[in-house]
C-alpha cells in the first residue's frame, strides 16, 4: 500500500490529502474523490494573448492536463469543470466544444462537462481553468505504488509552446486514451503526466514518492529541464523484468518511448 492509501484508509472520511497537486479525500469504506485542476491565460485568439491559439486546440489541451492527472492516478472522471474569463460567444463556445471533445474521449458524457463564461464584462484576453472531479478504489489507486527498484520511461515526447509547435492531434504526445491503455501493460505501475516542472524535476518527484534514489542514465532525448507544456509526454515505473517487453509494446503504440533511468 502506498503512503498515499494508507493515509486515507486510516483516517477519518472527508479528511482532504494532496499528493502531486491532485486532492483526495475518503468518502466511504472505500470509495475516494480524486479532484484535479489546471488553467491557462495568455493563450487563445483574443487580440491581447500572448500566443495565439484556436479556441477547441485550448479547450481541449486544457481539460486533456487534468484528465491525464485523474487517470495517472488510477481514479475514473465523472465531472469536467470549465470556468472561461471569455463571453459565450463568440470566443467560449469553440473552447468549449474543445473541453466536450476531450471528456468525451475520457468517457465522460457532455451532460457531465458543466462551467461558466464571462459575459457580463468585455475581455481583451483568454483564460480558462478545468478541473475534474474523480472516483477511485484503494484498489484501483496508483499514485506512490511504485517500490523501488523500477525503471523509469519516458513516454510520448515532451513539448511546450511557443518554442515547439503542435496540436492536440500530434502522433508524438500523450492522450488520454494512450495512457490509459498503457496503465494496462504488465508491468507498468504507475505513471506520472510531465508539467512545466520539467522531465528531471518529475523523475525526481516520482523518486521522492516511492522512497527511492533517481539514477539517471547520462544519454537523454531531450533536455533535463524540458518542460511538457500541456502533459504531452509522461513518466512510467516499469518492473525492471517487464523493461525490454513494455518499451516494445510502447514503440508499437506509434509514440516515441525512452528508458531514462531508474529509482533504486
Amino acid at each position: 500500500m502506498s503512503d498515499l492509501a494508507d493515509r486515507l484508509r486510516t483516517g477519518p472520511p472527508w479528511a482532504v490529502h494532496t499528493e502531486r497537486d491532485l486532492t483526495y479525500f475518503r468518502v466511504g469504506a472505500d470509495e475516494i474523490v480524486v479532484i484535479a485542476c489546471d488553467s491557462d491565460g495568455g493563450l487563445g485568439p483574443k487580440p491581447n494573448d500572448a500566443v495565439p491559439v484556436e479556441g477547441p486546440t485550448l479547450g481541449r489541451f486544457a481539460a486533456r492536463v487534468p484528465l491525464l492527472e485523474i487517470v495517472a492516478a488510477g481514479a475514473t472522471p465523472v465531472v469536467v469543470v470549465d470556468t472561461l474569463t471569455v463571453e459565450r460567444d463568440p470566443t467560449g463556445q469553440p473552447i468549449i466544444d474543445g473541453v466536450l471533445a476531450e471528456a468525451a474521449d475520457a468517457g465522460v458524457p457532455s451532460e457531465a462537462v458543466t462551467g461558466s463564461t464571462e459575459d457580463n464584462v468585455p475581455t481583451v484576453a483568454t483564460g480558462i481553468g478545468v478541473t475534474v472531479v474523480a472516483r477511485a478504489t484503494f484498489e484501483t489507486l496508483r499514485v506512490g505504488v511504485g517500490r523501488p527498484p523500477f525503471e523509469v520511461v519516458l513516454f510520448g515526447r515532451p513539448m511546450s509552446a511557443p518554442a515547439d509547435i503542435f496540436g492536440p492531434d500530434h502522433p508524438d504526445i500523450l492522450t488520454v486514451p494512450a495512457l490509459a491503455a498503457v496503465l494496462a501493460f504488465d508491468g507498468v505501475v504507475e505513471a506520472l503526466p510531465i508539467g512545466s516542472s520539467g522531465v528531471s524535476n518529475e523523475f525526481v518527484a516520482m523518486a521522492r514518492t516511492a522512497g527511492g534514489t533517481p539514477e539517471m542514465n547520462d544519454d537523454w532525448p531531450c533536455d533535463r529541464d524540458q518542460s511538457g507544456g500541456p502533459s504531452t509526454a509522461a513518466l512510467l515505473a516499469v518492473t525492471p523484468d517487464r523493461l525490454a517487453e513494455v518499451l516494445h509494446r510502447l514503440t508499437d503504440t506509434g509514440r516515441p518511448a525512452w528508458h531514462l533511468g531508474r529509482v533504486v
